[in-house]
């Protein structure tokens, strides 16, 4: 499979005038004789490999590579091997290593461990996959092997595996007026909550930050029913009856039938969850047992979420990467998230992304009927700003905003700022609410990413200009892990 040729020098096959990189290759699982091969030999060239000294079974060199994507194997006295604790995917030449050079490298990288330090919102500015250069693509095999285990480890593992060791849960009575309990959601930093039906004995819906949306457009609606003073005594339950009028939502003998709560066991699988949130298209699944078979008597444990259950997936195969070949992949070259369509492009999935100076309203008409739970927030060039969520819609609850301001006279900057310190400066991306990945960046640094508590989606950006090329979500992620 692999050529022979010469076994030492420095020269590999880059272009000309191209700047190369000195990158320094680690075997640490012994051996008599190792050798390095990959692309930049075009695979016809061994590399010797000499022991570290005073660590005879751990081995080395130090080869000059120019920046982009490379992939490489061990030659050990006689066998081609891989490290399964280094980036690897397959290809033509089998299972191979691999390792990414940004442009302007700041010190010569080891390449040792996959689990190198990232900042906080990973490194923007540069990107080892420049415009045009070959991506690596996984195979239906690892693919479908990824995915069965993933499956199989959330089928073995249950919700009561959800639940923290110590928390609160809010619930609200479904009697409760409307204004109070969007002034509850504020407070307490929460952008759902459970609804309690005391006649019923049970729960029997939620209220989300949707529900508010909703009332909003309702309240500017010149020919609503709805008026602002009537918040004050307006109760959850006479909104929830007037949105089914809203939604049409009738059964086959024409009455209107109320949507049934999307709920689970603790004792229910961590797959069945996922399924159960992906299938009804609900954030949260609240987690809710019973000690009587007829159900009486519940007990609200856990609000169940994506996050959750990802951050399983990614503590369970943490110290076992190997066994998930998809990890490794870059999220561009897997089909997953929302892209901006390209230049010439028909059939692109339409985009949304919104100016800082539109009004409220239009970005609250966009995150109804696109169906999508945030909008980015961009500059002329396209180049992320801020981003506009659902759940910002309780900041409006701060100081009654919400009873002084017209949705088309209010501006999505004006309205962030509301949520916002003050005396922060305009322009600049605020790190907590804007997190951002580049379109090379492997699959499980997304996954860690999303598995952090209150992230439900990160931008694409482009490495240093910041354009915005995309959006991967929670439930994208989640759907391509299941299949």
């Amino acid at each position: 499979m692999f050529g022979s040729g010469a076994e030492s020098g420095h020269e590999n096959s880059a272009i000309s005038g191209t700047v190369l990189i000195p990158t320094r290759f680690v075997w640490p699982y012994g051996g008599r004789r190792v050798y390095l091969s990959g692309s930049f030999t075009r695979w016809s060239e061994h590399i010797p490999m000499s022991p570290i000294e005073g660590c005879p079974s751990v081995f080395q060199v130090i080869w000059s590579l120019a920046p982009g994507y490379h992939q490489f194997k061990f030659f050990v006295d006689g066998d081609w091997r891989h490290d399964d604790h280094q980036p690897f995917v397959s290809g033509n030449y089998g299972v191979v290593n691999t390792i990414f050079l940004p442009r302007e490298p700041d010190m010569v990288p080891a390449v040792f461990s996959s689990d190198a330090p990232g900042g906080s919102n990973m490194d923007l500015d540069n990107d080892p996959f420049p415009r045009g250069e070959v991506i690596p693509r996984i195979s239906e095999g690892d693919l479908d092997v990824s995915r069965h285990r993933i499956s199989e480890f959330l089928s073995a593992h249950t919700a009561y595996e959800l639940l923290p060791e110590s928390g609160k849960v809010i619930a609200l009575d479904i009697n409760l007026p409307v204004k109070q309990a969007f002034h509850t959601l504020y407070e307490q930093g929460i952008p759902v909550a459970p609804l309690w039906d005391f006649c019923k004995g049970q729960f029997v819906g939620v209220l989300s930050a949707l529900d508010f949306i909703l009332i909003l457009r309702e309240l500017g609606n010149h020919g609503s029913n709805l008026t602002e003073e009537e918040l004050e005594t307006h109760t959850i339950s006479a909104w929830k009856e007037g949105k089914l009028h809203l939604n049409r939502q009738i059964d086959g003998s024409g009455r209107l039938c109320p949507r049934p709560l999307v709920h689970a066991g603790p004792y229910d699988s961590l797959k069945d969850v996922a399924l159960k949130i992906l299938q009804n298209k609900v954030a949260t699944v609240p987690i809710i047992h019973s000690p009587s078979q007829d159900g009486s008597f519940p007990q609200l444990l856990h609000l169940a979420s994506l996050s959750g259950i990802l951050k399983c997936i990614c503590r369970h195969f943490r110290h076992s990467p190997s066994s998930l070949p998809i990890l490794q992949q870059p999220i561009c070259s897997i089909p997953l998230g929302t892209w901006v369509p390209k230049i010439g492009e028909s059939n692109g999935q339409p985009f949304a992304m919104l100016r800082p100076n539109a009004s409220l309203g239009a970005a609250l008409s966009l995150l109804v009927q696109a169906e999508v739970s945030s909008i980015p927030i961009v500059d002329d060039n396209d180049s992320l700003l801020d981003i506009y969520s659902r759940s910002d819609i309780t900041a409006l609850a701060k100081d009654r905003a919400y009873a002084q301001i017209h949705l088309d006279n209010m501006s999505i900057h004006q309205a962030l700022q509301l949520g916002q310190d003050a005396n922060a400066p305009y322009g600049l991306i605020n790190g907590q609410r804007c997190q951002m990945c580049l379109r090379s960046d492997p699959l499980h640094k997304v996954m860690e990413r999303l598995a952090n508590p209150g992230v439900r989606r990160l931008v694409i950006v482009e490495a240093g200009s910041k354009r915005v090329e995309g959006v991967i979500s929670l439930s994208d992620v989640s759907r391509f892990l299941l299949g």
